[in-house]
Order: C-alpha cells, then structure tokens, then sequence
C-alpha cells in the first residue's frame, strides 16, 4: 500500500511538472512558487521514511529499523557514498534482528 501511495505521488509530480507550465501558457510561475515545490519532494520520502521507520499499524515501534536509518543518516552525514551506507544500515539491520 505504502508502495503505490509512492508511486501515485511521484506520477502527479512529474505530470504537475509537464503539465503546469503548458497551462499557464509558458508563463514561469514565481520564485517562492518554485522554492516551495522544491521542497515537496524530500518532505514526502522524508516522511514515508518516519513512517515506515518508526511506525507497525498504529503504534510507535522503535526496533532493528531505526538502529539501520540511524546508521545510514549518520554515514550520509560524514559523506560516505550512498551505496555504502545501504550496505552498512542493511548489515546493522540485520545483526539487530538475529540479536533480538
């Protein structure tokens, strides 16, 4: 479900993307406009990632998966390549889970 809500969201961005300037006859909308959509983006993944992280049903779980986004924020943040850091988060993941 979390999938298609993905999918869905990214397919009315690109066609919002396409299809905007087309009906505004050519015309670029403003600065802050653009600014603002920018934005949408990272604040959707950011928070399917909350979501999917932090979240089983309607309760608040703190497990394996949190250990591995933390992992993974923390080797984004010292720049190490986006691979590695899956990698690692994915290793840690799953140390976690045959620990517990």
């Amino acid at each position: 479900m979390t999938w298609v809500l993905v999918l869905v969201l990214a397919t009315g961005t690109i066609a919002l993307k396409v299809v905007g300037p087309t009906l505004a006859g050519g015309v670029e909308p403003p600065q802050a406009l653009t600014r603002v959509i920018a934005l949408l983006t990272p604040a959707l993944l950011t928070g399917l990632v909350v979501t999917s992280t932090f979240s089983s049903g309607h309760d608040l779980v703190i497990d394996a998966r949190a250990a591995g986004v933390g992992l993974g924020l923390v080797l984004l943040l010292i720049r190490v390549p986006l691979v590695v850091a899956l990698i690692a988060a994915s290793v840690v993941v799953a140390v976690v889970r045959m620990l517990t």
